[in-house]
């Protein structure tokens, strides 16, 4: 073997080696955005799951006030149920706004029930669920932050051409619901005075 064959095979296997590490390079890259979703997911899952083990306390507080108004308890209810029942990340994102619909109207309803304000364990329940609320909103920022970037390398070059061979595709975003986006109507009634 010549030394320019030995030259023109080495270069051949380095291009080669080179090529295989490049898509190495990006095939992990690919991978760890991917499970960096998953895991953003799970944490917001298991906020989701806490916030579901928590209602059926708040329930039981309001149910104790005899005038308690029953739809706005059927309606957390129904968006607990509809939960329960929720799989892909966008039926739970649905489910999630309504759960938090429901409880923006259960707050705001319980401000016409003083001796419900004042319950301690109304106070402490309420408390839970507004601290759970702003640390799902804090790991949907986090979740949404990393499907966007997976989304985004999926889609450039070269990344786009190992995404293609791996069948990836884009991920859905938590967003939120046209409901969410509506303003809260709070009928605040004042005393009159003569």
């Amino acid at each position: 073997m010549s030394t320019t064959t030995v030259i023109v095979l080495g270069v051949i296997l380095f291009g080669f080696l080179g090529v295989v590490g490049y898509f190495i390079m990006i095939y992990n890259g690919l991978i760890s955005l991917k499970e960096n979703i998953k895991k953003s997911w799970a944490n917001i899952d298991v906020i989701l799951k806490q916030r579901y083990d928590e209602l059926p306390k708040l329930i039981s507080v309001c149910e104790s006030f005899a005038q308690f108004e029953k739809g706005v308890i059927d309606r957390i209810t129904k968006a607990r149920e509809n939960y329960g029942k929720a799989r892909s990340v966008g039926q739970k994102s649905k489910a999630s706004a309504e759960v938090s619909g429901a409880l923006m109207g259960l707050f705001a309803v319980a401000e016409n029930y003083p001796e419900l304000k004042t319950n301690e364990n109304f106070m402490q329940l309420q408390n839970r669920i507004s601290h759970l609320e702003e640390s799902l909103a804090d790991r949907r920022e986090f979740y949404n932050d990393s499907t966007n970037n997976y989304n985004i390398r999926i889609k450039q070059i070269p990344d786009v051409f190992v995404a293609g061979m791996l069948r990836y595709q884009d991920e859905e975003l938590f967003e939120v619901s046209e409901q969410e986006r509506q303003d809260v109507k709070i009928d605040i009634k004042l005393p009159k005075f003569g």
